[in-house]
This record gives structure tokens, C-alpha cells and sequence, in this order.
């Protein structure tokens, strides 16, 4: 499927497993700005990646839009390796879907984030937590929308989860633990597109909800872009690879902590509340990478 008038000068190709919201404005502000998008359906794709011969009619830059992250970071791979362009590369993605690994890179680059403790038994998570202190939160390494974020208030609830977890996928008995950070029911998602933040949001939590993530009932208004925000969300955003990225931080006593960095934004939010034409700028931004 192609979209697109008489007067396209520029191609580029949509990767996906879903339509969403988000893919569906891409695709508006494709046609607006009279750039053919080329779409391509990941669950139907299949590579030879014994092969050097361009495969799937992809374009020399595509946009990767998949949902599922180990789905979208080996086609990217693939992709990649028979020359194309992806935003966000698999490298960006790596990094990214995995929360060890982003913290990795955050503190490499010496970017404030909460600190966090690894450990791969429940008597070395118990010896962690006594030294981060209750309460805690545990995180699986990989994983999306706050699910399986678990609160520890104190040693017995630990216990009962670290207890689940035993029983869970290897993936779950990676602990990644964190502090609890005393911040205001809200953080904040900063968009970086290259070398811009070129808007900011605070997600706020639902009355009940700690957790932030929109799609868990929480709300977006619009947030001042400072010199600080601008600053550390530039430096997280390099840390991880650059491209097209959601870097999110909490507001500490200390100042402004990155947790997160995302790779295949969800941008509804923050397009709604600042008015910003993100799909606009990711549209011109994949545009650049065309003519590079």
C-alpha cells in the first residue's frame, strides 16, 4: 500500500504489527507533506538473511512502528544489515528495551537516574533491598506500560513477589530493583526528534495510581522545555544512540532523574497537549535521513 500524490519526490517506508493512532497521523502528515510511504507489515514479512538483496520493497529509510519490541528490533536488524536506514536502529532499540541496559548507558554518560540494583536470586535481592530501603519498586528488564512494576512497601510484600517471580519466565528473575523516588503524582516525557527537544509533557498519575503511564488512566499537560530539562534529555537521548525518542525523569529533591528512554514513541499525548506537530517532525526528520 502507498500513499501519496502526483508530486512525491521523497519515499520512505512504515514499519508496523498495528494501526494505531500514532501511525495513522504519520501517514496524514506523510500525504501533507507529499512524501510516499511505503507500508509494510511486519507480521506477514519474511527475510532471507542469508541474502545481500534488498527484500520487502523497503525503502532506504523506514520508519519503525512496531508494537511488539522483540518483533520490531529483528526486523530492524535484518533490515539494516541489507542497508536500509531505521528509525530507530536496533542498536537505539537494544539499549532502549531493555531497562538494565539503558541504565548502563545513562550512567556511562554520567546522566543523574535513580539507583538501581541488580541481582539474580531472592537472597541477593533481599541483601540489595537493605541496602536501597523499603520502599522499593521492582521492574522486569523488559517490558512496557507499567506492566509488572510491582511496589515493595517492605520485606513480607518482597518476599510474596520475589516468591511469583521464581515461578516466572528467567526473563523475570533478572531483579532489577529501584529507589522510590519522593517526587510529585507526575513525571515527565521530554520528545527529542535528532538534536531537539521539541516538546515536553508531565504525565500525571490517576487519584490511586502511582504509576504514570497514560495508558494506565493517567492524564499529559503541557510542561516548560528549561535549559535543564533540554539539557539532560539531549544527553540521555545521545547516551542511548539519538534518533526519535520519549526520555522520560522524575523531579527529586536533587533535581531531575532519568528512568527511561523510549524508542517507539507514543506520541498521542503529548501531540494533544502542547499542539506540537510531532508526526510532522518525525515525517521531516525521516526525510533528512532520505537525503543524507
Amino acid at each position: 500500500m502507498r500513499t501519496g500524490g502526483s508530486r512525491i519526490t521523497t519515499k520512505i517506508s512504515l514499519l508496523f504489527d498495528q494501526i494505531r493512532w500514532e501511525e495513522k497521523i504519520l501517514i496524514q502528515a506523510a500525504k501533507k507533506k507529499r512524501v510516499q510511504m511505503n507500508l509494510i507489515d511486519a507480521r506477514t514479512a519474511k527475510i532471507d538473511l542469508t541474502s545481500s538483496k534488498p527484500q520487502l520493497n523497503v525503502e532506504k529509510v523506514a520508519l519503525q512502528r512496531c508494537v511488539s519490541y522483540f518483533r520490531g528490533l529483528h526486523l530492524a536488524a535484518a533490515l539494516e544489515n541489507q542497508g536500509v536506514t531505521v528509525i530507530n536502529s536496533h542498536r537505539v532499540m537494544q539499549v532502549c528495551g531493555n531497562k538494565l541496559l539503558s541504565t548502563l548507558a545513562l550512567t556511562k554518560a554520567k546522566i543523574p537516574t535513580p539507583k538501581t540494583i541488580l541481582a539474580f536470586t531472592p537472597e541477593a535481592v533481599f541483601e540489595a533491598l537493605d541496602e536501597l530501603g523499603y520502599p522499593a519498586i521492582l521492574k522486569p528488564v523488559v517490558g512496557s506500560w507499567g506492566r509488572l512494576l510491582a511496589p515493595l512497601k517492605d520485606k513480607e510484600t518482597a518476599e510474596a513477589i520475589i516468591e511469583d517471580r521464581e515461578f516466572m519466565h528467567p526473563l523475570y528473575q533478572v531483579y532489577y530493583m529501584q529507589q522510590m523516588v519522593a517526587r510529585p503524582p507526575r513525571d515527565i516525557r521530554a520528545t527529542v526528534i535528532g538534536d531537539e527537544v521539541v516538546a515536553a509533557i508531565y504525565r500525571v498519575s490517576p487519584p490511586g495510581e502511582w504509576r504514570t503511564n497514560l495508558a494506565r488512566g493517567g492524564y499529559a499537560e503541557q510542561c516548560k522545555v528549561t535549559k535543564e530539562l533540554e539539557d539532560i534529555a539531549l544527553k540521555a537521548a545521545a547516551a542511548v544512540g539519538g534518533g526519535v525518542l520519549g526520555v522520560d525523569m522524575m523531579e527529586s529533591p536533587k533535581g531531575l532523574l532519568v528512568h527511561e528512554v523510549n524508542h517507539t514513541i507514543e506520541f498521542k499525548g503529548t501531540y494533544t497537549a502542547t499542539g506540537k506537530d510531532i508526526p510532522g517532525m518525525i515525517i521531516d526528520y525521516a526525510v533528512k535521513q532520505v537525503k543524507r
